[in-house]
């Protein structure tokens, strides 16, 4: 039985463990369950045999997370249209002062480079984690994933270059996001094509997740006038009750809209140089499930 003292060691450490886990799974509640499966491997550890809590925390988790992985892409899960990663609220407050630091964790949880990372193997994907977007040495990765440091060096070279590659540039700046989603939203909302098409760039991609459990794109739709137009067909057919509000959602601005006060949709934009790259609709209820009470 863990005491009080070595639950509020964990719970100290949760924070970065849920971090490292939703980033191997693009899952809130399949990262929730690895994160307790850690808890319940710290209760019953010896301590006598844990140096440095934070280490074993997260080793454990991240080999949870790379069994959980494994698991998943054995059962050959089929999925209907597009797939996105579950929208994952994060307010770095005052736990990452560095704005540099900062910008390092908001990308590595972004929507985009989630979803290249998708196509690395686990142990491609456990060592990017904890190399890109927690700085762990090359040695510690090796120990916590029982691992010569030469082959973990490969796994990380050969996993950056393969998200390199495929990552869509994008603008990090929160401000310049947040405003472009504003006008976005009124541009959308209003049914105003010729301010959407001001917004989009020519070859802007529009990916909608639904699951097939709810309404949207089955397949990418590309460029502006497509687009632009589906946006406003959207707006013409209108959302009983709508609300909105927005959230940081995977480290920048998202509009979450609301009908009748239970979450119906997530939106959230890639931007460069002033322009829309990419539009992102999340409309799976199961992945909106965690958002009801935010």
């Amino acid at each position: 039985m863990a005491t009080e003292t070595e639950t509020d060691v964990f719970e100290e450490h949760r924070p970065v463990l849920l971090g490292v886990a939703y980033r191997m799974l693009g899952r809130v509640a399949d990262a929730e369950d690895v994160v307790q499966e850690a808890w319940l491997r710290w209760s019953a550890a010896d301590r006598s045999e844990v140096r440095e809590p934070r280490a074993y925390l997260v080793r454990v988790t991240t080999r949870l997370a790379i069994d959980r992985l494994r698991q998943v892409k054995a059962r050959g899960e089929t999925y209907v249209g597009p797939w996105l990663p579950e929208p994952y609220v994060t307010d770095f407050g005052d736990t990452v002062p560095d704005t540099a630091e900062q910008a390092v964790l908001a990308d590595s949880v972004s929507l985009a480079v989630l979803v290249v990372m998708e196509s690395l193997s686990p142990l491609e994907r456990a060592v990017f984690v904890l190399r890109e977007a927690f700085g762990y040495p090359y040695a510690d990765i090796a120990a916590m994933l029982d691992r010569g440091e030469p082959a973990v060096r490969q796994l990380a070279g050969r996993a950056r270059r393969h998200v390199e590659e495929r990552r869509p540039r994008f603008e990090v700046d929160p401000v310049r996001r947040r405003d472009l989603t504003e006008r976005f939203l009124a541009a959308a909302g209003g049914g105003d094509l010729k301010e959407l098409m001001a917004l989009l760039a020519p070859d802007v991609r529009l990916i909608g997740d639904s699951g097939g459990k709810s309404k949207a794109p089955l397949r990418v739709l590309e460029s502006a006038d497509h687009v632009g137009r589906f946006l406003v067909g959207v707006a013409e057919k209108g959302v009983p009750d709508i609300s909105w509000r927005f959230l940081e959602l995977n480290g920048g601005p998202a509009l979450l809209v609301l009908s009748g006060g239970k979450p119906d949709s997530v939106f959230q934009l890639d931007i460069l140089d002033g322009r829309i790259q990419s539009v992102y609709i999340i409309r799976n209820p199961d992945k909106l499930r965690s958002l009801a009470a935010v």
